[in-house]
């Protein structure tokens, strides 16, 4: 594919290494020379330099001829997103989409309005990141969870600590303690900086982070087995009163009893205080003191979620959160290199805008059989969901005789009312609704057999 990349800060710069990587031409657009210059060091990318929204500049880009363009430019008002992007599509270009920072624009009016002046997916990361924690705040056994068909089929990831009872245990041991149900599969395993499409002798680990499929009537056995259980959120304190923080504290305010918001910023708490709940609490203060945590009386809180925007604030945070006894620890943390730290030093989850972003990007280059893709973090691994297409390769055969890429697993599948989890007989039907976990080397293989 030829994809135009619209800005060169992190969210940009991301995409264009991971779709550089998929064999894609791409250029990127930025007005930074110097960040143009620094990012073509670390991937293969035409740059040019020049007004993000100038037509002069677009049309050197080749925008009237490009599959893609994405508008990602990273300033404070993104206005000129939606024109370049809105630009890009009248002068020829297939597919459009634009990074905002205004929640407005994605009411279900206002995206119509934008879908028909011509922009195909609008996206605003900090409102995703923030709607993951609040995810993560209700499914609070694992580091990261994922519903499939409202919860007909689950993605879980638990990290094993040195009590778990797997530890030492091949996958196939474990299947046959768990083999009467058939209820679930483990479809990947993060140890290091490795992820393992795991075998029947794959064994668990100390520190393994586990990723399982199953279905709604399997997340008990297996918690059970696992020695997990649920951590009854009532008092959430969040460190940071930027948009992340604001939207998770008006997402959860209303199921939780209290809700503190800590930020070192004065006029931003006034600010916050006036716009959200009366359950919410907005306290100026400098969060990475560990004694001005215990005054504003961490200890009496289930659940604490850093998101400033120092990934080295939110990490350590969320560790003294943990020493001081705070069950539940999400750190928001942008620096990839990082996100394997912050699990080392046993924050529970960890949450990174510009891997929910890629996945949403990412499913725009693929067949359009997927429903959506997403990157969990802690691993390069992914994970899809594809609606299957009549006649498509994957229909032809049962799963152990179809030629499936080896760094690739399907997890499990819905099919009307049913769900099921996948095996070697398994035959996959028209119109199935089938969960995959690929590594991105196989990702391009995959979805051929979906088409």
């Amino acid at each position: 594919m030829t994809i135009i990349i619209e800005g060169a800060g992190e969210v940009g710069s991301h995409l264009a290494k991971m779709l550089s990587n998929e064999a894609n031409d791409i250029t990127v657009i930025d007005c930074d020379a110097e960040r143009l210059s620094r990012l073509s060091m670390t991937a293969d990318i035409v740059t040019i330099t020049g007004n993000l929204s100038s037509i002069k500049v677009l049309k050197e880009a080749g925008v009237g001829s490009a599959d893609l363009f994405i508008a990602v430019n990273p300033a404070e008002s993104q206005d000129v997103n939606i024109v370049s992007a809105l630009l890009a599509k009248k002068l020829g270009c297939k597919k459009v989409c634009a990074r905002i920072n205004d929640e407005e624009y994605l009411s279900y009016d206002n995206k119509y309005l934008f879908t028909e002046m011509g922009i195909d997916l609008m996206f605003y990361p900090e409102k995703i990141a923030a709607g993951e924690i609040t995810g993560l705040l209700r499914h609070t056994t694992s580091t990261e969870s994922m519903d499939f068909a409202r919860g007909r089929l689950q993605l879980a990831v638990f990290k094993l600590e040195d009590d778990s009872p797997v530890i030492d245990m091949k996958i196939s041991e474990f299947a046959a303690v768990m083999a009467p149900a058939l209820q679930f599969r483990v479809v990947a395993i993060s140890r290091g900086n490795e992820t393992i499409m795991p075998q029947f002798d794959t064994k668990f680990k100390y520190h393994d982070i586990v990723f399982i499929i199953t279905t709604r009537e399997g997340i008990g056995p297996m918690m059970d087995f696992l020695g997990k259980s649920n951590i009854e959120i009532n008092n959430v304190m969040i460190l940071g009163a930027g948009p992340i923080g604001e939207m998770v504290a008006n997402a959860i305010c209303k199921d939780v009893e209290t809700v503190k918001v800590l930020d070192q910023d004065k006029r931003r708490c006034v600010e916050l205080s006036e716009k959200t709940d009366s359950n919410v609490l907005v306290i100026n203060g400098d969060g990475r003191d560990s004694d001005f945590l215990l005054e504003e009386g961490i200890k009496d809180f289930d659940a604490f979620v850093a998101v400033t925007g120092n990934d080295e604030a939110n990490i350590l945070a969320c560790v003294v959160a943990k020493k001081f006894g705070v069950e539940k620890t999400i750190a928001e943390v942008e620096n990839i290199e990082y996100i394997r730290l912050a699990e080392e030093m046993g924050v529970d989850a960890v949450i990174n805008k510009k891997l929910i972003t890629a996945g949403k990007i990412f499913k725009m280059t693929l067949s359009n059989k997927v429903r959506f893709i997403k990157y969990m973090s802690g691993t390069d691994a992914e994970i899809l969901e594809y609606i299957v297409a009549p006649e498509s390769a994957i229909t032809h055969k049962t799963l152990k005789d179809t030629d499936f890429p080896h760094d690739a697993i399907i997890g499990g599948i819905i099919r009307g009312n049913e769900s099921f989890i996948a095996v070697g007989d398994t035959k996959i039907e028209a119109y199935d609704r089938v969960v995959v976990f690929s590594l991105p080397n196989a990702v391009k293989d995959v979805d051929r057999l979906f088409r």
